[in-house]
């Protein structure tokens, strides 16, 4: 063999070397410790979420507003379509689920506007513990985290928007409107 084609041979298998140990080198895509506690807890939110608008759908019913009830009741199916849409993102990325005791939502209203306001601040605390994991993932440069994240923070706007409309509907329906309403609000077809 001459010299030229043992140089050639001994280059060809030095870049075969390289390119093998920078393919198995490669850093895999790993979501961290702190943002898979934060998701881990933001399951648990979107349960209780729904807890607590069937407990809202739950006085409604008891006060005979039908409307105002399916249009919670359906409202805690999709905060549990949230739940599922978290626990098939750690799923999707090989981690384990931990869920955690649901607190108890039960609150006493004196007045048929009391859960759309109460429904609204706690959008905005939803709102606020997706921002935190989102925030928590760009520090972490967990890319993949936080694409996932945009479609909910898209979501929270639209929920949001959603509660307080129902306010200021109820504010100009007044206790007087109060059947027209309900009826508008039995309406709310599944998204």
């Amino acid at each position: 063999m001459s010299q030229q084609l043992i140089k050639k041979k001994l280059c060809q298998f030095l870049i075969k070397a390289v390119v093998y140990k920078e393919l198995n080198n490669k850093e895999v895509f790993m979501l961290q410790e702190s943002v898979i506690k934060l998701l881990n807890e933001q399951i648990n939110k979107e349960i209780y979420s729904a807890y607590l608008y069937l407990d809202m759908a739950n006085y409604y019913a008891d006060e005979g507003l039908d409307g105002f009830e399916h249009w919670f009741k359906l409202q805690a199916d999709e905060e549990m379509e949230h739940a599922m849409k978290f626990r098939q993102y750690l799923l999707d990325n090989g981690l384990k689920i931990v869920l955690s005791a649901i607190a108890d939502p039960s609150a006493s209203y004196k007045h048929f506007s009391e859960p759309l306001k109460a429904a609204l601040e706690h959008e905005r605390y939803v709102t606020a513990s997706i921002h935190a994991i989102y925030e928590e993932a760009l520090n972490k440069k967990d890319f993949r985290t936080m694409e996932f994240l945009n479609w909910f923070i898209e979501e929270q706007l639209e929920e949001e928007t959603n509660a307080e409309d129902n306010i200021r509907k109820a504010e100009i329906a007044g206790d007087k409107g109060l059947f027209m309403l309900n009826r508008e609000f039995g309406k709310r077809e599944e998204d």
